[in-house]
């Protein structure tokens, strides 16, 4: 906020005052007033509402400064509104309180989001361990069961559980610290287990190749 644009704002409220004076001047002119007078009431008139804008224009500006600078310095500017103590002149205190009514709303409409997706979220694991169990009993009546076509579905029923597996770390990304252990692993023995778990569709392919 800089003097200049300051003073352009209150251009109306100049262009009053120089009218006001000047009808005053008019009427003083009339009268048999003297110099001393048709000089003096001007003056003050312009000394009491400049002094008054220069005050008025430093109470702003050490607030929309540190506003701005408060503003600058937070990664969640959304708490600038916490920070930031109320002024003491009537636009500024508008202006907080209009912005934490706006922060008021962005937190109840984050909120019910945040809501929504748990349902949501919720209802896709529940699904999730729910569909395992059919797979799980097709992979026992397979087992007990064998012959090509069994095989076959046995393969497909593999490459689902895979699919259920990724929907199930997806639904989990943004709590994974939750629901798993990060430590150190031999890669030769997760690609071993990876072969294992997928012999079959690696079977399958290397025969029709």
């Amino acid at each position: 906020m800089n003097l200049k644009d300051f003073l352009k704002d209150k251009f109306v409220s100049i262009a009053l005052l120089l009218l006001a004076v000047l009808t005053i001047e008019i009427f003083l002119m009339i009268y048999p007033f003297g110099t001393f007078i048709k000089w003096y009431i001007p003056v003050v008139i312009f000394t009491c509402f400049f002094l008054g804008l220069l005050i008025e224009y430093g109470t702003k500006k050490r607030f929309y400064d540190k506003f701005s600078d408060t503003l600058s310095e937070l990664e969640e500017a959304y708490l600038v509104t916490e920070i930031i103590k109320t002024p003491n002149f009537l636009e500024g205190k508008m202006l907080k309180n209009y912005l934490e009514q706006i922060d008021k709303s962005m937190y109840e409409n984050v909120n019910q989001y945040k809501y929504l997706t748990e349902d949501y979220k919720e209802y896709i694991e529940l699904w999730i361990h729910e569909i395992k169990l059919p797979i799980a009993a097709s992979k026992m009546v397979i087992e007990n069961n064998k012959n090509p076509i069994t095989k076959s579905i046995d393969e497909e029923l593999d490459k689902l559980e895979n699919y259920v597996e990724q929907a199930l770390f997806y639904a989990r990304s943004n709590t994974v610290e939750k629901d798993y252990y990060i430590k150190k692993n031999s890669l030769k023995e997760i690609v071993s287990e990876s072969i294992k778990k997928n012999k079959m569709i690696l079977m399958r392919r290397k025969n029709k190749t």
